[in-house]
């Protein structure tokens, strides 16, 4: 597959889905739960935005994104089919740790959304990197 979208651009994406990684592994370990859950949500939104551009393809709203996603990435198998039940899930606490007022997230929940971002970042640099020709360590510099 040739790639569509600009490498810059997406150089950018995956930059601030790092940026909010970090800040989430922050939160995470300053015990804000909700706003670790948060960040990491958009850590992953991020990258798989960057994914999605290098097919052409942006969406406004997050259901398309991850609907998106899902179309692009785990039905044709480029991505593990378990990424799609972990969008869900990050979309869903998202919602919980930044609207719910009555529902706390906890650490475990927060330790293992952390965890599986990392993953799904992880396959999408590479992915990426794959793509456009480039070194892995081409979205860090």
């Amino acid at each position: 597959m040739k790639p569509i979208g600009d490498i810059d651009v997406i150089k950018a994406m995956l930059s601030k889905a790092c940026e909010k990684l970090k800040t989430a592994q922050i939160d995470f370990n300053n015990e804000r739960y909700d706003d670790a859950v948060s960040r990491t949500y958009y850590a992953v939104f991020h990258a798989i935005s960057a994914a999605l551009l290098s097919k052409g393809l942006h969406f406004s709203s997050h259901g398309q994104t991850i609907g998106a996603f899902n179309r692009e990435f785990i039905k044709t198998k480029n991505f593990p089919t378990s990424f799609i039940k972990t969008l869900k899930k990050l979309f869903k606490e998202r919602q919980i740790g930044d609207y719910d007022f009555q529902t706390y997230l906890d650490a475990d929940i927060a330790r293992e959304d952390l965890e599986e971002a990392e993953k799904i970042i992880d396959v999408c640099e590479t992915y990426l990197a794959k793509i456009y020709k480039v070194s892995r360590n081409y979205w860090k510099e």
